[in-house]
């Protein structure tokens, strides 16, 4: 009676720990997250794959200064507006944009490219881009464990990573 008992309970146990490793394996090491934010009748949507830091060197280190990065991780940060709208006061057109930057120690690009469905930044085309915008970075923000994107109401969309703020403004046209 005592090792059928003592049989099921470990059974029981191996299947626990089995489907809880599973269950870990499963989870995706960058989650995909989405920013939506409504200005008045503007709506915007950004779609991401949120990495972590884990303790590594982002800036410099797992991301390259001076190169075109998906800003993300796996397929292309899409960045998709209902409307025609002003980016840091330049005119882009109402769409779905893959979302590229190139970061710097001292400024960062965002760039805004036609063709949305991209993996990575494999195929990027600059002959593509609708909008380019230099922003000044702060590398003394809050830690930012998983990269997120945040907007608020007066039309700041930033992204932060690690100690990093990089923000832009989305506006009405003029």
């Amino acid at each position: 009676m005592k090792t059928s008992f003592f049989s099921r309970f470990l059974l029981l146990a191996i299947s626990i720990i089995g489907f809880s490793y599973t269950a870990d394996a499963q989870k995706p090491k960058s989650p995909p997250q989405t920013l939506t934010h409504t200005l008045g009748d503007l709506t915007i949507n950004i779609n991401y794959n949120a990495p972590s830091v884990k303790g590594r060197t982002i800036w410099g280190g797992l991301e390259s200064y001076d190169e075109v990065w998906r800003t993300g991780a796996n397929g292309a940060t899409t960045f998709e507006i209902n409307k025609a709208t002003e980016i840091n006061g330049q005119p882009l057109a109402a769409g779905k944009y893959a979302l590229f930057t190139i970061p710097s120690k001292d400024s960062w690009t965002f760039i805004f490219n036609k063709e949305s469905d991209q993996w990575g930044a494999y195929n990027y085309n600059q002959k593509e881009d609708a909008l380019r915008i230099v922003v000044s970075p702060n590398y003394d923000a809050d830690f930012t464990e998983q990269m997120t994107f945040e907007a608020n109401d007066d039309g700041e969309v930033s992204l932060m990573w690690e100690k990093l703020k990089a923000s832009f403004t989305v506006g009405a046209m003029k």
